[in-house]
This record gives C-alpha cells, sequence and structure tokens, in this order.
C-alpha cells in the first residue's frame, strides 16, 4: 500500500518531527560555542558534539536507524552490572568458566531460546553428541 499513511509513531515521523529540533539544538550549539573561552568543559562538551554531528543525526536520514541505542545498552547492562562479582570468581580459570557460559546464555536469549530448555537439552545431549555444533543456540534444534 504505498499511499498508505504511516501510523503517526513510525520511525519516518519521528525523524521528520525531530529534524526541526536538531536544527535548533545544531544552531545554539554552534551559538554557544563561540561565546565560550578555549579551555572551558563547556566548549569541550560543544566541540564533541560538533565533532559528532553527522554520527549524532544520521538516522535523520533514514528512519530505519532507532533514535537511540536502548537495546544495545540493555543488551550489554547485566555484563557491567556483574563485573565487580566476577573479580572474585577464585582464579583466572574459573572467571574464564564463567564468562564462557554467560556468553552462551546471553547467545541463547539473542537467538530466541528458552534458556532453561537449551541448557538442560545442550547438558543431557552434551556427553553422546557427535557434531557440537549444532547445539550452539543459533543452530540448536531441540531432541524429539
Amino acid at each position: 500500500m504505498p499511499n498508505a499513511k504511516r501510523p503517526p509513531d513510525s520511525p519516518e515521523n519521528q525523524a521528520r518531527e525531530a529534524k526541526p529540533i536538531a536544527d535548533k539544538l545544531h544552531q545554539w550549539l554552534q551559538e554557544k560555542r563561540h561565546l565560550t573561552t578555549k579551555n572551558a568543559s563547556i566548549t569541550k562538551a560543544i566541540d564533541y558534539c560538533l565533532k559528532r554531528w553527522q554520527a549524532l543525526t544520521c538516522y535523520l536520514d533514514d528512519g530505519r536507524l532507532p533514535i537511540d541505542n536502548n537495546w544495545a545498552e540493555n543488551q550489554m547492562r547485566p555484563w557491567a552490572l556483574g563485573r565487580k562479582n566476577w573479580l572474585f570468581a577464585g582464579s583466572l580459570r574459573s572467571g574464564q568458566r564463567a564468562a564462557n557460559i554467560m556468553s552462551i546464555i546471553q547467545s541463547a536469549r539473542l537467538n530466541g531460546l528458552d534458556v532453561s530448555a537449551y541448557l538442560t537439552d545442550v547438558l543431557r545431549r552434551l556427553p553422546i553428541q557427535d557434531d557440537l555444533d549444532e547445539l550452539l543456540p543459533h543452530l540448536w534444534m531441540p531432541s524429539q
């Protein structure tokens, strides 16, 4: 339906509505930059933003891009929260084992698997499985 009206919260509409706001912000940053001294912290912050303006606003040109990176941030949060706890895994080898297990669990989640069912099946099949690649989360098929 090429003539169908897009829903008001579509990415294309969000980008179109955000463009005037982004343009005003860009103008404001440029104006304020000229009013600041060279070594001030605010000058460094404004310069940082202006130097990265194209990357910051690329979602305005491509409606498929999200306005934020919340999804990626949410995927990393559990790892960041547990970082201090992993320092006390007991040894380097224990820490490496924990990292491997957590990677497998996260891969299963990202592949839309029920992690508990996946791990139960993999641990049951592991001793007798010929092709271990079949047990990887992106290739795994539940046993019958």
